[in-house]
């Protein structure tokens, strides 16, 4: 597979700066905790990690996969675009006791050397790389031949996937050569991606349960504050009320179609939704 992409080209430096930037907005380590705290988990123990493994976790955020991956006894690297969010899982791995390498590093052009780990990851995070070729070409690149590719990814049909479809009208447009980051929740996108240098390919729906919002005016303000590009958008409008306003109606409009209220274990009432993702596992032929 090939891109006719310069990843070293001026535009690209540019478009990664601004991705770095965005990502620091607000407090995506607080989302990764509190949203979806065992997410990263079960991504490492449906990939096997365990004692022995030399792991790399492609754009890692705060860890929420690697630092599971490094307590299974695995050697791991945690590699992601944003300073922030990489000294953010640094703290996060010292209070879990665990010991791994934190390394800034683009989705798209990993500095790695070909076949270097025996198991290459992400959970949530390549996804939202621009270009998905890139990406995919590079995780293949520096898994061993038999190693194994693991992934989550939000599906387009899912809450996630239509959170980003609602917002998309609110945003600027996005890069040239840009994909939309659901599309890794598509078995045939994968297929596409990765085509036959891979072999063994598993994939599955399933969905983890959000109880953490109290109603879905709660979860618009949480993601105003704390989601990077929720931020990055709000800020683009913060000139123009009407279509701030627009944006809060569709988002609470998109939360409470998927999602009702329910009794957390504490006794308090949640507005439960269920968030759809795909899993993704496959070894590198």
């Amino acid at each position: 597979m090939t891109s006719t992409i310069d990843i070293r080209s001026d535009a690209d430096r540019a478009l990664k700066a601004r991705l770095r930037t965005m990502w620091a907005l607000g407090d995506y380590p607080a989302v990764a905790h509190d949203v979806i705290p065992h997410l990263g988990e079960t991504l490492v123990a449906a990939a096997g990690v365990g004692p022995g493994q030399r792991v790399l976790d492609v754009a890692a955020g705060p860890g929420n996969a690697a630092i599971p991956a490094a307590l299974a006894g695995a050697d791991v690297v945690a590699s992601d675009l944003t300073p922030a969010l990489l000294e953010a899982g640094r703290a996060n791995a010292a209070a879990a006791g665990a010991s791994l390498a934190w390394e800034e590093a683009d989705a798209e052009d990993l500095p790695y050397a070909d076949a270097s780990f025996d198991t290459v990851l992400s959970c949530v995070g390549v996804m939202f790389a621009p270009h998905h070729q890139l990406s995919a070409d590079e995780m293949v690149r520096v898994a061993r031949p038999g190693g194994t590719i693991a992934l989550v990814s939000w599906t387009p049909a899912g809450y996630v996937g239509q959170m980003l479809k609602a917002v998309a009208p609110f945003a600027p447009p996005p890069p040239p050569g840009a994909s939309p980051a659901p599309l890794w929740g598509d078995p045939e996108h994968l297929a596409g991606l990765l085509g036959d240098r891979v072999s063994d390919v598993r994939t599955e729906r399933r969905s983890v349960r959000v109880d953490h919002f109290d109603s879905p005016s709660d979860f618009r303000e949480y993601f105003k504050r704390n989601y990077g590009p929720t931020v990055a958008v709000y800020r683009s409008l913060a000139d123009d009320p009407e279509r701030s306003a627009a944006l809060d109606a569709a988002l609470d409009d998109l939360a409470a179609s998927h999602g009702a209220p329910a009794t957390r274990e504490d006794g308090t009432v949640a507005h439960v939704m269920e968030w759809e993702y795909l899993l993704y596992l496959a070894r590198r032929r």
